[in-house]
């Protein structure tokens, strides 16, 4: 929790200054008035509408996810964190199936990348219309700033108030439900889990089958049958099963050294 607040501080724009032609490689909307960069998901869905390849973005993402993974979304994004937050409430928590992971991908390819290709910025599906993290982080403080100034108060869209309705009540019962169905970052990061520089390594040898990892794991995937899973957030948490057969590891790693040990003895 430091860390994701460590990371908070530097999204939220501390010092007065603004990037927002630069983004960062989180879930943030740069609408927001404490936003310090642009959001990557925005800019990907702007420059489609324009027909502009966004090479400053996609390097940004690639070079991202390729060194981490989802290690960014469990211990940098400042939307992670407030449902991390929020969990900790304690709620009836229920679990998802596996499927609903894929939804992701659906909003990715649809709202963020062929809606904004093919209609514009005026669909009233373009991810930005619906994202209730500009509805949380942008419209709200603007409605509440509107109010306090006397001024005529403008209501986002119905679509995206629905949206944020339905999330602000799921996130007492779900972990991380945006991340895990609808997140179009997350499904970016997720195709790097398998093969990121930083990644999940399963030691067979420490394992004593004692299934304590599927306890720790909040998001119901089984770590030793798949350490890096396209649902993982890589909270770390399946690392503290107590025989240390899984643990944060690189692709420098050595992984014949243990099965060598084990061979000698």
């Amino acid at each position: 929790m430091w860390i994701q607040t460590s990371f908070l501080v530097v999204w939220l724009d501390p010092l007065g200054i603004r990037y927002h032609s630069m983004c960062s490689p989180v879930f943030h909307c740069y609408a927001c008035p404490l936003s310090t960069f642009a959001c990557p998901i925005g800019v990907l869905a702007q420059f489609g509408a324009l027909h502009v390849f966004p090479f400053v973005a996609i390097g940004l993402l690639v070079t991202m996810g390729a060194l981490f993974g989802t290690l960014i979304c469990g211990w940098a994004c400042p939307f992670g964190f407030f449902q991390d937050l929020v969990a900790k409430i304690p709620t009836p928590k229920f679990d998802l199936p596996k499927f609903t992971s894929y939804f992701r991908y659906v909003i990715l390819f649809g709202t963020v990348l062929a809606i904004p290709y093919f209609f514009g910025e005026d669909h009233p599906l373009f991810v930005c219309r619906i994202c209730p993290a500009g509805a949380l982080e942008s419209a709200i403080p603007t409605m509440i700033g509107q109010a306090s100034a006397g001024e005529p108060v403008v209501w986002p869209n119905a679509l995206k108030l629905i949206i944020l309705i339905l999330f602000l009540i799921a996130i007492f019962f779900v972990k991380r439900p945006w991340c895990r169905i609808l997140c179009p970052l997350g499904a970016i990061f997720s195709l790097f889990n398998k093969f990121s520089t930083f990644s999940l390594k399963f030691n067979r040898l420490h394992c004593t089958e004692c299934k304590r990892c599927h306890k720790l794991c909040e998001f119901g995937i089984e770590p030793e049958k798949s350490p890096n899973d396209s649902r993982c957030v890589r909270c770390l948490e399946c690392t503290k099963c107590g025989p240390n057969a899984l643990k944060l590891g690189t692709i420098f790693s050595d992984d014949k050294s243990d099965l060598k040990n084990y061979k000698d003895k």
